[in-house]
């Protein structure tokens, strides 16, 4: 193995992969560094909103998930307390109208599509390393780190290291960088399952009844992903043992039609519950230094943007990189500005549908349904929810204000 690239990515995942890959494929010299020997499922990143389908595709990894699996999902409904099932089937939203081409979003599992992004990374010509540990990284001009692989020690140096190295980054601690974070409003439930019998394929749902917030992503061949969110209060909710079929039980909704066949069906993975909050970094990029996907700061997953958010991020430092010879900070200045304002617009729209869905009993029903039905007669209504599908900057700067906000929650 040569001791000097252009790029050392630390991180195997979604963005440290696909960065990994489209740099490779360009004629850069990379070594990936993955501290894990395979992808678990991390009951994360399986659902890529339609702004994130169209990043993929500019930066050419779209066709490797789609290779995986090509389940987009073409329909939403909304269920929940106070909505009558029949007439929130007649509401059916149509998740392929929101972008040219783009017929909804994608469903993938995690583990399979970090590998698919690897092997692609690989084939490109990057050099791949598995079973990392103790990384120790000096930052600045010519950036270096040394890592161990099977008790033996490496070291090597690039002009640019790239954090991929999700929330617990050591990329961004070694580089000085602080992680901020929202207070915990809600906790977050995952888990995958298969043999669903009776729930449409075509369909993704979300809504609130009783203490629960259900989502419901089928990824095709009866398989589904499913999570749950709960307040603070039951941050223990999903402990123990026989976390999976309390788990099931809960969707055991009497607002939502075939419901059952999600209680009865197969766990396929492990259930695994998360606090909600957003985190977010003052600046990604450091002297000989830039952070990507989860370690740069991730959305809080109730507005589903965290693999979008990984490939924007992949699109953006990889065309910031391949446009010059300068790899300098200020190269990828415009990328740190625009990430910024990106989080920031998405913290908003996912602490008001974290108000919306994630706070319980007769008054917060009350909220949502008078929500509702005025977005149901004014469209232009609480534009923030726009940045979903459609990606935060293309929506208008006065929909993530604290004007906004006021409004938004005295309805």
């Amino acid at each position: 193995m040569p001791d000097s690239y252009d790029a050392i990515i630390v991180g195997g995942g979604i963005a440290g992969s696909g960065l990994a890959a489209v740099l490779a494929r360009e004629g850069k010299s990379v070594l990936l560094l993955e501290k894990t020997a395979e992808f678990q499922d991390v009951v994360r990143g399986e659902w890529l909103a339609p702004w994130g389908v169209i990043d993929a595709q500019k930066v050419g990894l779209l066709d490797i998930l789609v290779a995986e699996n090509d389940h987009f999902l073409p329909y939403h409904v909304e269920y929940g307390d106070g909505i009558d099932p029949e007439v929130a089937e007649t509401r059916k939203l149509d998740l392929g109208s929101f972008l040219p081409g783009i017929s909804g979003p994608l469903a993938i599992g995690h583990p399979q599509a970090c590998q698919a992004l690897f092997d692609a990374a690989v084939t490109a010509g990057a050099t791949a390393v598995r079973g990392v540990t103790d990384i120790a990284m000096t930052a600045g001009p010519s950036p270096s780190l040394s890592y161990k692989q099977d008790g033996a020690t490496q070291s090597a140096r690039a002009r640019m290291i790239v954090g991929a190295d999700g929330r617990g980054s050591v990329v961004r601690r070694q580089a000085g960088i602080d992680l901020h974070q929202d207070p915990t409003h809600h906790y977050f439930g995952g888990l995958l399952v298969d043999n669903v019998e009776g729930w449409p394929e075509d369909i993704q749902t979300m809504g609130t009844e009783g203490d629960v917030q259900f989502f419901v992503f089928p990824q095709g061949g009866g398989r589904s992903r499913l999570y749950l969110s709960f307040g603070a209060e039951q941050k223990s909710r999903l402990a123990g043992s026989d976390n999976r079929q309390r788990f099931l039980d809960a969707f055991r909704l009497a607002t939502v039609p075939q419901s059952e066949s999600l209680v009865n069906a197969r766990p396929a993975g492990p259930c695994h519950t998360i606090p909600n909050q957003s985190t977010w970094v003052d600046n990604p990029v450091a002297p000989g230094v830039v952070l990507i996907g989860d370690a740069a700061g991730y959305n809080d997953p109730i507005i589903g943007q965290g693999l979008a958010v990984s490939f924007r991020d992949v699109r953006m430092v990889s065309e910031a990189l391949l446009a010059t010879d300068d790899w300098s900070a200020g190269a990828l200045s415009g990328y740190a500005e625009e990430r910024s304002e990106r989080m920031r617009r998405l913290r908003f729209s996912a602490a008001f549908d974290s108000v919306l869905h994630a706070e319980f009993g007769p008054e917060a029903t009350s909220r949502k349904l008078r929500f509702l039905e005025r977005s149901a007669v004014d469209p232009m209504f609480a534009l923030c929810r726009g940045a979903v599908m459609l990606g935060p900057e293309l929506m208008p700067p006065s929909a993530f204000t604290e004007e906004e906000w006021q409004k938004l929650t005295a309805v």
